[in-house]
């Protein structure tokens, strides 16, 4: 049985960023384009749940929607 996740991606001015929703832990993927963000994480989730077993999984969790926003950096709060 698979299990998918939600994964976030997060675009920087070095490049992006994407982490997993629904594991225990830190999981974190990177890259210079959306794709390689992407299959990094992708590594990283079956790492993770390779080195620590399917108690990472956050079982009976739901995300039934996750939000994409644009901000410009440098990102300053008011």
């Amino acid at each position: 049985m698979t299990k998918q996740f939600k994964v976030i991606v997060e675009k920087h001015p070095d490049g992006y960023v994407a982490y997993p929703l629904g594991l225990k832990g830190i999981v974190v993927g990177e890259g210079d384009t959306y794709e390689e963000a992407l299959a990094d994480v992708k590594s990283a989730i079956r790492f993770h749940i390779e080195t620590f077993g399917r108690d990472v999984l956050e079982e009976g969790l739901s995300i039934p929607e996750a939000f994409v926003a644009k901000r410009e950096y440098p990102y300053f709060p008011k």
